[in-house]
């Protein structure tokens, strides 16, 4: 290179001034995710046995950012949002602190026989800014940012922030599936109707979406409800919602294979969201949340489950309330990394074996619950 060509000014035109959001923003042309996927061409995580698993990139597994692929099956996306709590605040660090402890997690899951991340292209959109201050607003951000991630095909797997994120991105999904079966873990029933005279609170998006006729009423569930309640009424209310509780309590009776027969039986025949409170995990395996309560389950319980949900139809998923500021040693975290792993292992296979699915969900059922 010569002098010429490396002095003089640089032309600033080139690198200052705003962004032209055109190229970011916008629905992707579908034309682009029509065919077989080729399998050269996704990018899966950073190879550990070569770049330190504490080095960079800070994504979600280390895997690609959105920006970085031409499309993604699966887009993971953060929001940092804890304005809907109602104890102990935090969550709106969740998403960074799920991504940290992400870091361990391997290319090839041998409990599914899937390698989630060369099946599919996941990548990492970020998280999206939302309004601390406004709830109503927050709420529509999330929706349209779901509904963004969506247009191009992709499933979104969301990391929050606390529960009340499950309401805008069931709203965005009921508008392409109609009223969708939901697979809720929690400790809590989360089918409340107001606190404070506050209809929009983590402890209200069941209760908000049941009557905006967004669920599935014959078909949803809640796993792992535990914990004293407001009165026997709480019940009877969530009972008019259509969900069947399965209590944390019924997996030392029934055991885990009996609890994924009834969830199977209950979820199939359309679409399912996924909810994870991370609570649904006894305080021993996750103390790092907002309202931690006695009596959870295992997280081998909850991956264990998860595994079940192989040859149904999710159409997304999240995984919320993870307070960074009340773990110990990434417990929290890690048992929040994993689930979103088994997820991504259920998404893959399903996407994989459609429209066998339900045939490759009954065999990886028995191959995984059936004693010998």
């Amino acid at each position: 290179m010569t002098n010429d060509e490396m002095q003089g000014p640089i032309d600033a035109s080139r690198i200052q001034g705003p962004i032209d959001a055109s190229r970011i923003q916008g629905p992707i042309d579908a034309s682009r995710i029509q065919g077989p996927i080729d399998a050269s061409r996704i990018q899966g995580s950073v190879d550990a046995t070569r770049t330190p698993r504490y080095a960079e990139p800070s994504t979600f597994a280390r895997l690609p950012r959105l920006d970085e692929v031409s499309r993604a099956d699966v887009t993971v996306m953060g929001v940092p949002f804890d304005s809907g709590v109602s104890y102990r605040p935090g969550a709106r660090f969740g998403p960074g602190h799920i991504r940290a402890s992400s870091k361990l997690l391997r290319p090839y899951n041998p409990a599914l026989d899937v390698h989630p991340f060369a099946a599919q292209q996941v990548a990492d959109f970020g998280d999206i800014g939302v309004n601390p201050f406004d709830i109503q607003e927050a709420l529509a951000t999330v929706d349209g940012a779901v509904t963004d991630l969506r247009k191009d095909g992709s499933t979104v797997l969301t990391l929050g922030g606390d529960h009340t994120i499950a309401l805008p991105i069931l709203r965005s999904l009921a508008r392409d599936h109609g009223p969708i079966a939901v697979l809720h873990f929690d400790a809590h029933l989360d089918t409340w109707d107001t606190y404070f005279g506050a209809p929009f609170t983590h402890g209200t998006p069941f209760r908000r979406a049941g009557e905006e006729g967004l669920i599935d009423l014959e078909r949803s569930q809640h796993i792992g409800i535990r914990g004293p309640l407001y009165s026997k009424k709480d019940l009877e209310d969530d009972a008019v919602l259509g969900f069947q509780v399965i209590r944390s309590d019924d997996y030392e009776v029934d055991g885990v294979a009996s609890i994924v027969e009834r969830m199977r039986r209950r979820l199939d025949g359309g679409p399912v969201y996924v909810s994870v409170d991370i609570d649904v995990l006894d305080p021993a395996h996750a103390p790092g949340t907002g309202t931690p309560e006695a009596g959870g389950m295992t997280s081998r319980e909850l991956l264990n489950t998860l595994r079940g949900l192989v040859g149904l139809n999710v159409v997304g998923a999240d995984i919320v309330e993870v307070a960074p500021a009340y773990d110990h040693a990434e417990i929290t975290g890690i048992a929040a990394a994993h689930v979103a792993y088994e997820l991504l292992s259920v998404l893959a296979i399903n996407a994989s074996t459609a429209p066998g699915r339900a045939a490759r969900g009954e065999a990886l059922r028995q191959a995984a619950y059936v004693t010998k």
